[in-house]
């Protein structure tokens, strides 16, 4: 299995810099895995393609704004990057800059009268320490949204709700949940009054979800570590789904990736920790149904997992169609439900 065979040529005026003026006014790609068929909605269509019987499992994580920008004692500018916060002071970060900087070193932060020191590294990542008041305070006091590299602009005030679920909760992603960012507070209400139910748990996506697959061979790849819970209530409404033969319907890929790893045994039971889960085709998935999301990037490890759901020559057409048709891709961009 190559990973050629998940790749896709895109036209780069697809690529959604902004989000649609409203949030359910995106496109929604229904792809029905068991026939093939493909059909056109809006995004506030997406009740009507729901039972009541049906369960929506949502991932609550809160994107902090985790860029940071900064200098070396020396003055070379730095630009950090958080991808998860270790403790109350330490994080794992990416650090940009003309020269690698060494433990001990100091990095004065810019809008902010704190400075951080490096400790040491772990793999690709450097470990840092923040001062008091911790990592979280100064983080959303002077840093920026961390919009995806192919979103080719600087942050901007706005981002700072759209880049934002209306249900995040649990602070710690650097990346959002994108297929979430298509739901209001009205189309849940909808969602709600028709009867479907609704269930949260946290994945806090990590800077490594855009990372190139740099194999030729999928099985060489090596997946990012990524934290995640699973609590007793979301296990208990899978279940509840299961005894009244609905469908459980996880709303993105990291709701998929969560909700699969903890059925690791075969059982979905409670989970807190990380996650290395890598799904592609010929994985037999345990929990989830059908699935909410959003276009993926060529050759990436979430067009592999949404392959191994809804079938990879199902997906490749899918994708043909909705380029012909011009959906916007990526964070910003239009959504997809895949039913099987």
């Amino acid at each position: 299995m190559r990973v050629s065979d998940f790749e896709f040529e895109l036209p780069s005026h697809l690529i959604a810099k902004y989000p649609t003026p409203a949030r359910t006014s995106s496109r929604l790609l229904h792809l029905d895995a068991a026939t093939g068929e493909l059909n056109h909605y809006q995004f506030g269509d997406l009740i009507d393609l729901l039972d009541p019987k049906d369960l929506l499992v949502f991932n609550n994580t809160r994107v902090i704004p985790a860029r940071l920008y900064g200098r070396k004692s020396t003055g070379g500018r730095v630009e950090i990057l958080l991808e998860r916060v270790i403790d109350e002071f330490q994080a794992l970060v990416q650090i940009r800059s003309s020269k690698s900087p060494k433990p001990g070193a100091i990095l004065e932060l810019e809008n902010s009268a704190h400075s951080i020191t490096v400790e040491g590294r772990q793999d690709a990542f450097f470990i840092v320490r923040f001062p008091a008041p911790g990592v979280l305070p100064i983080v959303k006091a002077s840093g920026h949204m961390p919009l995806p590299p192919y979103i080719d602009r600087e942050d901007e005030a706005t981002d700072l709700e759209r880049y934002q679920t209306v249900f995040a909760e649990q602070d710690g992603a650097v990346a959002a949940p994108t297929a979430g960012l298509h739901f209001d507070d009205a189309l849940l209400d909808k969602i709600a009054d028709k009867g479907v139910s609704s269930t949260k748990l946290t994945l806090h996506v990590g800077a490594g979800t855009f990372q190139p697959v740099r194999v030729d061979n999928v099985l060489d790849h090596k997946m990012h570590s990524e934290q995640i819970e699973v609590p007793q209530s979301a296990c208990d409404a899978v279940s509840d789904c299961r005894a009244r033969s609905g469908r459980v319907v996880a709303v993105g890929t990291t709701s998929v990736r969560s909700l699969e790893s903890a059925s690791a045994s075969g059982v979905l039971q409670p989970m807190h920790g990380d996650t290395e889960i890598f799904i592609y085709p010929g994985y037999e998935f345990k929990s989830v149904d059908a699935m909410v999301t959003n276009f993926h990037l060529s050759g990436s490890t979430l067009m592999m997992l949404v392959s191994a759901f809804a079938g990879t020559e199902a997906i490749r057409h899918a994708y043909e169609v909705a380029i012909k048709e011009e959906y916007r891709f990526f964070s910003y961009g239009d959504a997809m439900i895949i039913t099987r």
